[in-house]
């Protein structure tokens, strides 16, 4: 062979070799990109009805009351069970307030509720955000608004005036639900807190997320009220 055919052969080994890296280097990028791109959502389905998972937490309540909880899922094994993978049967936007432990008022346990917690169980879009993941993707099948009798939050916004730092943006969020309560005969603060629950219901259904899953008939939101005194939750309608 002589070496202007030498040449030419090393000249294509050398182009096959860049063509390839060349071609590896594109498949690898654009792996790297798929998996860096957000997923599309996929609502789980989990093996229960709205109905079902909203009759759930009613009787995990009722279990809690009468002093017969079941303590479900809470062991390490569940831990294990749920490490990799999630799929709570229900959410819940509930008071930041520590007298409100959502699992154990509901008798749950790890992996079962999707709960966000914020003063007054206002629903701010960071909220809402969360509840609509909770629901679309991960398949909570209901969706709880819970305010608890003598809500600190509420109290404020009844009472008005000015609040330092961000206190103010929560109660500002309460006004509306205090207007509302004005003429209803009872205790003011029970009144406001029940009207503040009926009030975020409408915020969230505003959500197009939220509202197509009602009416897809995949999610069931509601509002319960929390008694301090006996732990029950009763309906808010």
């Amino acid at each position: 062979m002589n070496s202007n055919n030498k040449q030419f052969n090393i000249s294509r080994r050398n182009s096959l070799k860049f063509v390839a890296g060349a071609i590896g280097t594109g498949i690898l990028a654009a792996r790297a990109g798929a998996e860096l791109a957000a997923p599309e959502p996929v609502i789980a389905q989990n093996d229960i009805t709205p109905q079902a998972a909203l009759q759930k937490l009613i009787d995990g309540n009722k279990r809690f009351v009468e002093n017969r909880r079941q303590n479900p899922n809470q062991t390490l094994a569940r831990v294990t069970e749920v490490a990799q993978t999630q799929k709570p049967f229900a959410a819940i936007l509930g008071c930041a307030d520590s007298r409100f432990p959502a699992e154990i008022i509901f008798d749950q346990g790890i992996g079962d509720c999707f709960v966000d917690r914020v003063a007054g169980n206002v629903v701010t879009p960071e909220e809402k955000g969360s509840l609509e993941f909770g629901c679309l993707v991960l398949g909570a099948k209901v969706l709880m608004v819970v305010g608890h009798e003598r809500c600190g939050a509420v109290k404020a916004a009844i009472e008005g005036g000015e609040l330092p730092g961000q206190i103010g943006s929560l109660t500002n969020a309460i006004k509306e639900a205090v207007e509302r309560s004005k003429n209803q005969p009872g205790d003011k603060v029970e009144n406001a807190v029940k009207e503040n629950v009926r009030l975020q219901i409408e915020n969230l259904k505003k959500s197009p997320v939220i509202s197509q899953l009602i009416q897809e008939g995949k999610l069931i939101v509601t509002g319960g009220y929390y008694d301090l005194d006996t732990g029950a939750v009763s309906i808010v309608s």
